[in-house]
């Protein structure tokens, strides 16, 4: 009889299937608009000079509030996967990668993507984590030092004795660039936050903290230092742009990075962003040059060039081996809970920086946040839509 004695070829071994939770931004607006998703997929084919890593943790940082809202530009349109930092552990690597391996705890960086178990993405994109450094620590660094360290000593030039006005002191980049000042001798720092933070912020580095909200921080400032101060970190836009101005000393440089007077609820306020940009400051040539002051603007998405990108984080490694900064962590949301995370920084509760936890061991004990879980399946493509 035919094929009498043959033996039967095996069954192709089944490949193995991954699973990987994602917080998805389904459109802009609200809370609701993040949905957890959890996708099944086959194990990625890996491009040359990329890795896949199991993150730990992510940042939170408020560009992701604008990108929530539809005023963050460099986010793809939804559906997209929001988180630009995080931390974990490589789990695969192409061939052609040398300096990573499966095993290495890593800092990893991207525009998008992150906020989800599973990422691939460039191994120049991560970086080495020093021992003893926590994966909540790890995601922290990124975003909130980089803007930091760039704007204080690339831009501004801190120098000894120069004095500093960190405006949202107790936030990620305000106690990531309060630490940084202490790194330079006898810089006097001015930091505005609510009251309750202020002992905080005073253990921290903060020379002057001034409550905003009761008090009005350039009579404040000025009662202290009646020329002003030497550089202004600007993240609030419109009429505090002016008001920081008008502080400078003369030679002395206001920095703007963001615009967080837009930001007033969960959903996109039109009224706020065209007051915040009605009130931008706007000058010309010849009174920068009559007033001897300096404006720059800072956007760490926009900077591309490599060697300054990489040749600044590993300062800022250096600087934590060294004990010279520790990220502040604020408190740890699991995914599940996301939306507290973010009401928490949109209501400028937090001191120091907020982490996600990507770990599947949730914890239901806020119930104000109806998540989702939608299951999708992919067959070996492992870029999430966007």
């Amino acid at each position: 009889m035919e094929g009498r004695g043959a033996a039967d070829p095996k069954p192709p071994a089944e490949e193995k299937l991954l699973s990987s939770r994602a917080l998805v931004l389904t459109g802009y607006g609200g809370y609701e608009k993040l949905k957890l998703q959890v996708k099944t997929m086959k194990p990625p084919r890996l491009q040359p000079g990329e890795v896949m890593v199991r993150l730990r943790a992510c940042g939170l940082n408020f560009a992701e509030l604008l990108g929530k809202q539809g005023l963050y530009e460099l986010l793809p349109a939804p559906p997209v996967v929001m988180g630009m930092e995080g931390s974990g552990v490589v789990e695969a690597v192409a061939e052609d990668v040398k300096d990573r391996k499966v095993g290495d705890r890593v800092i990893a960086v991207n525009r998008c993507d992150m906020w989800q178990e599973l990422v691939v993405l460039p191994a120049k994109r991560t970086y080495p984590m020093p021992e003893g450094m926590s994966f909540e620590e790890a995601a922290a660094i990124p975003i909130n030092y980089l803007t930091a360290y760039m704007m204080l000593f690339e831009m501004a030039n801190l120098r000894p004795g120069k004095s500093v006005l960190i405006h949202m002191a107790a936030g990620g980049v305000g106690t990531a660039a309060t630490q940084l000042c202490q790194t330079v001798q006898d810089v006097t720092v001015f930091g505005t936050a609510s009251a309750s933070k202020h002992e905080t912020i005073s253990q921290g580095g903060v020379t002057h903290p001034i409550d905003y909200r009761t008090k009005d921080y350039v009579a404040e400032i000025r009662k202290i230092s009646p020329k002003g101060v030497d550089i202004v970190l600007d993240p609030l836009g419109g009429s505090d742009t002016h008001k920081g101005y008008n502080l400078l000393k003369p030679l002395g440089m206001l920095i703007a990075f963001g615009a967080a007077n837009c930001v007033t609820g969960q959903k996109k306020n039109l009224l706020a962003v065209a007051k915040t940009w009605y009130h931008q400051l706007s000058l010309n040539t010849l009174k920068l040059m009559q007033h001897n002051k300096a404006i720059s603007g800072f956007h760490l998405g926009y900077i591309t060039d490599e060697e300054l990108y990489d040749g600044t984080i590993f300062k800022l490694l250096e600087l934590y081996k060294q004990g010279k900064i520790k990220p502040r962590i604020d408190s740890c949301y699991h995914f599940e809970e996301v939306a507290d995370a973010m009401k928490r920084m949109h209501e400028r509760q937090n001191i120091g920086k907020k982490s996600l936890k990507c770990d599947e061991t949730a914890r239901h004990d806020k119930p104000d946040f109806f998540f989702f879980y939608s299951f999708l399946f992919f067959r070996g493509d492992h870029e999430v839509p966007n």
